[in-house]
């Protein structure tokens, strides 16, 4: 082989290895810091995993806040109208949060499939529900009509 023609064989390799690396190491990073969605019904039936930093979000569940009476600790149910996911937060929770309105909350789920939210995200005007709620609270009304039931996997 030409000397010339192995030189640019050689640039070419190396640059090719270069690109795979970089794309690797940003890949990595991207799936350290992704935070998927799961319906409370995702969350029931096991489909979410455990200890992994998730986003969940439905209706708070009228009569389900209980808070701690020494403390910033508070739990709530949220529902899709299918069913419900205990959520467990220590902190202010924001003042747009209340009984029968759509939040989301983002946190980790424990081996007994209550989410302990990090932080918790209230509708902020009448009109307004987050995009993944909506579209959760659309999917159950849809299976309901269809009697369409989720499977446990």
């Amino acid at each position: 082989m030409h000397p010339q023609r192995k030189k640019r064989l050689l640039l070419i390799l190396l640059v090719v290895v270069g690109v795979c690396v970089a794309v690797a190491l940003a890949l990595g990073a991207l799936k350290q810091n992704i935070n998927l969605f799961y319906t409370p019904t995702e969350i029931a039936t096991g489909t979410a995993p455990l200890d992994a930093r998730i986003r969940a979000g439905g209706m708070v569940v009228n009569g389900s806040v209980k808070r701690a009476p020494d403390s910033l600790q508070v739990t709530f149910d949220v529902s899709d109208g299918a069913e419900q996911v205990t959520i467990a937060y220590s902190g202010i929770l924001p003042d747009l949060f209340r009984e029968g309105q759509g939040i989301v909350a983002m946190g980790r789920l424990n081996e007994d499939r209550v989410l302990m939210a990090d932080e918790v995200l209230a509708k902020h005007d009448e009109e307004y529900m987050p995009p993944e709620v909506a579209e959760a609270l659309k999917r159950v009304e849809h299976m309901k009509v269809d009697g369409y039931t989720p499977s446990v996997n």
